[in-house]
């Protein structure tokens, strides 16, 4: 017999290697072959046009009924400042449709609307304190001159 006759053991391959290489494989062509998602095109909603005449024609009416209250002596100074603080918030918010409405003093100043900032601040103090300092019929001058004057 020569060596040629001799049968020699297989040549076998370690199976750990070979099962991450076809993991890799089945990897890269379940991403490559997976279906890409559509981007939807981002729905833009219009808010309805809004007639500013109208809006504040109605907030300047219900400054007028709260100046009539309070010279009625039918709400007090504090409730008053907090109907003053509801309707310029409610304004702002139909106008610029930012949801001012529950918004803290620091919420508010970061909102970046001056005017809105300056009259919550003046409304603050009289609202929350207990004795109240501020001169109700000034701040609703202010607050009618800042429905008025907005663009």
């Amino acid at each position: 017999m020569n060596n040629q006759d001799i049968l020699r053991p297989m040549f076998s391959y370690s199976l750990f290697p070979i099962l991450i290489l076809m993991i890799t494989i089945g990897v890269i062509v379940f991403f490559l072959l997976k279906p890409k998602k559509e981007k939807k095109e981002p729905i833009i909603i219009k808010p309805p046009v809004r007639n500013l005449f109208e809006i504040k024609k109605r907030y300047l009416d219900q400054l007028q009924k709260l100046e009539s209250d309070i010279q009625n002596k039918k709400v007090s100074n504090r409730n008053a400042y907090i109907k003053l603080s509801m309707i310029i918030r409610n304004f702002i918010y139909e106008v610029t449709q930012i949801k001012v409405q529950n918004y803290s003093l620091q919420e508010i100043i970061k909102v970046n609307i001056p005017s809105l900032t300056a009259l919550v601040e003046e409304y603050y103090n009289p609202e929350f304190a207990r004795e109240s300092k501020g001169t109700i019929h000034d701040s609703l001058t202010k607050t009618r001159e800042v429905i008025e004057k907005w663009q």
